[in-house]
């Protein structure tokens, strides 16, 4: 049986890592095989190339080329990463997917979404994501959470975007959310890690239900 692919989505600061990770460690608890990756990267070419577009060093070719070598890490992640794990039954957790692309080339950089949908068919074909979390935190909480992780190391290509950058990204994440209900779940990303952790994973129970009693790994949780 395949396995489920569910991504996690948000600003900077907002748990991504964190989050996916815990969700891992719950599911491998109740015997589910997982794999766990990100964005940009997530494999050997495109790790080479997260480097590339986290330096900034892509950014003076402007956001359509962002976009493109977004696009080319992408294929190369899915072809050796997540097309795998999922034929071999894993379930993979990624910290960013396509949704990052269509809202910080998409909605911000004002990248033509044609090229964007025509990126993803090449990069992503039919590996779409089953569920994809969004973490919901207001950018003043999410830059001062990035603050504080990175500490005394420069901020990123993105991180050291202004505050406005950083609260239309919010924005333009929760309209994606709107626009796609059945695949977007919405977790409020403030409360404290158990917190999230509990909701991430009630929303995951109640999604993914049939393929969770099929692995006999439902423990019967409903979003509360």
């Amino acid at each position: 049986m395949r396995g489920k692919f569910i991504t996690f989505e948000g600003g900077e600061g907002s748990g991504k890592s964190t989050h996916a990770e815990a969700l891992a460690k719950r599911l491998t608890a109740r015997g589910i095989r997982v794999v766990r990756t990100r964005e940009p990267g997530g494999s050997p070419g495109a790790e080479i190339v997260r480097h590339i577009l986290l330096s900034g060093m892509a950014k003076p070719l402007g956001a359509e080329a962002e976009t493109i070598l977004f696009a080319a890490a992408r294929a190369d992640h899915v072809h050796a990463t997540i097309a795998p794990a999922l034929a071999a039954g894993q379930w993979v957790i990624c910290d960013r997917f396509i949704d990052s692309t269509r809202v910080y080339q998409g909605a911000l950089g004002k990248v033509d979404i044609k090229l964007i949908r025509g990126l993803e068919r090449v990069a992503v074909g039919d590996m779409m994501p089953d569920l994809t979390v969004l973490l919901d935190v207001p950018a003043d909480i999410g830059m001062a959470r990035a603050k504080l992780r990175r500490g005394v190391e420069a901020a990123d290509r993105f991180e050291a975007e202004a505050f406005e950058f950083h609260e239309a990204v919010r924005k333009a994440f929760l309209i994606l959310a709107e626009r796609e209900p059945d695949r977007f779940v919405v977790v409020d990303g403030r409360p404290a890690l158990d917190v999230v952790t509990e909701r991430t994973v009630q929303a995951v129970e109640r999604r993914l239900s049939t393929a969770l009693l099929a692995l006999g790994a439902l423990t019967g949780g409903e979003d509360r």
